[in-house]
């Protein structure tokens, strides 16, 4: 976890710096804890022209879509609020041929983002679905949707995905440090995959902590600094969705989102007042307060329970002591090379 520079800035300024329009966009955060904020703020700069990634296309992906900021769609899941008939931003954008979609099985959206994050150019899926119309009906991606290969190794004809390496991933986790190690815990899903598989990387936390305290918890550390471009601290980022061990889902402010969702006028409104009225999530947090009162938002605060602490101990950090002494022979460095050089192991 190297330590960088300070990447702490607001989420107007990364969102500016780091989404272009026409971008690949990936929201890194599956189903529970979405970056809200980041969201909000990509629609409020009027990104438009985006190809989006997103696992679980739900509250996130309707605002983006009604927003206008997004061309074409790959996901898993695409939330439709009342139905085919009852409509949803999504459903109505692809009726009006604003919107492309394509649809993969949760494994293959992983899979894909898996090749992206490893550097390879496909990998494969498993080979059921090509009798299903997932693999029959194709829109914007055509042939690159799926290829079908022969295995090298048995000669059977095997299912692939292409790789996925979008330009920006956008995603919230529960903490970082101002050099940018992201640190999250609970439902996984595709966090690490999407940040890893990314050109450019966007965080936004819960809150920044000392990097003591990243170094104390390493197996939390989700994404790296060195990938990180931004950091953004955001209280309350994912409302109203749930982030374990801050706060639970909202499930009033969810709800109401939906039901006004809906109908086209209707989430107008709803988007007017939420996301283009309040300038950041601050506003947004006081115009709830102001709406609802506090206690609507004290009563989902998170409960603790921590778990076990883990044990980091060593009884040293180097195979150096304190004298510069190589722990095991008791020599110095110097030492050590002349020995090495008179028996030729020395090279160079």
């Amino acid at each position: 976890m190297a330590k960088v520079q300070n990447k702490v800035m607001s989420a107007k300024e990364a969102i500016n710096r780091f989404v272009k329009d026409g971008d690949h966009l990936v929201i890194g955060n599956y189903t529970v804890g979405t970056c809200a904020e980041l969201v909000f703020e990509v629609i409020r700069q009027q990104k438009k022209g985006l190809t989006l990634y997103s696992q679980s296309g739900v509250f996130d992906v309707e605002v983006l879509v009604a927003g206008g900021c997004v061309d074409r769609l790959i996901s898993t899941y695409v939330y439709r609020a009342g139905g085919k008939e009852g409509g949803s931003a999504v459903e109505r954008a692809l009726k009006a041929g604003t919107l492309l979609m394509e649809d993969y099985t949760n494994f293959q959206y992983n899979a894909r983002l898996l090749a992206g994050m490893h550097g390879f150019s496909f990998m494969q899926a498993l080979e059921g679905a090509m009798v299903t119309d997932l693999f029959k009906k194709r829109s914007f991606m055509g042939e690159n949707k799926y290829k079908v290969i022969d295995c090298p190794y048995t000669g059977k004809k095997i299912l692939t995905v292409p790789a996925a390496n979008p330009d920006v991933c956008i995603v919230h986790v529960q903490r970082a440090d101002k050099f940018g190690n992201a640190q999250y815990w609970g439902a996984l899903g595709s966090v690490a995959a999407a940040a890893l598989a990314s050109k450019k990387i966007v965080v936004s936390c819960e809150e920044i902590v000392e990097h003591d305290i990243i170094q104390s918890s390493p197996h939390l550390t989700m994404i790296p600094a060195y990938r990180v471009d931004a950091v953004v601290e955001v209280p309350w980022g994912a409302h109203p969705t749930e982030v374990l061990g801050y706060y639970n889902l909202d499930r009033t402010m969810y709800a109401m989102f939906f039901l006004m969702d809906m109908a086209g006028e209707s989430l107008k409104t709803w988007m007017n007042e939420w996301v283009y009225g309040c300038p950041n999530r601050q506003a947004y947090i006081d115009h709830y307060i102001a709406s609802y009162g506090s206690g609507k938002l004290d009563a989902i605060k998170a409960k603790p329970y921590f778990s076990a602490p883990a044990d980091y101990g060593s009884a040293y950090g180097s195979c150096w002591d304190n004298n510069d002494l190589e722990r095991t022979m008791g020599i110095t460095l110097e030492e050590m090379e002349k020995i090495l050089e008179e028996r030729g192991l020395l090279n160079g």
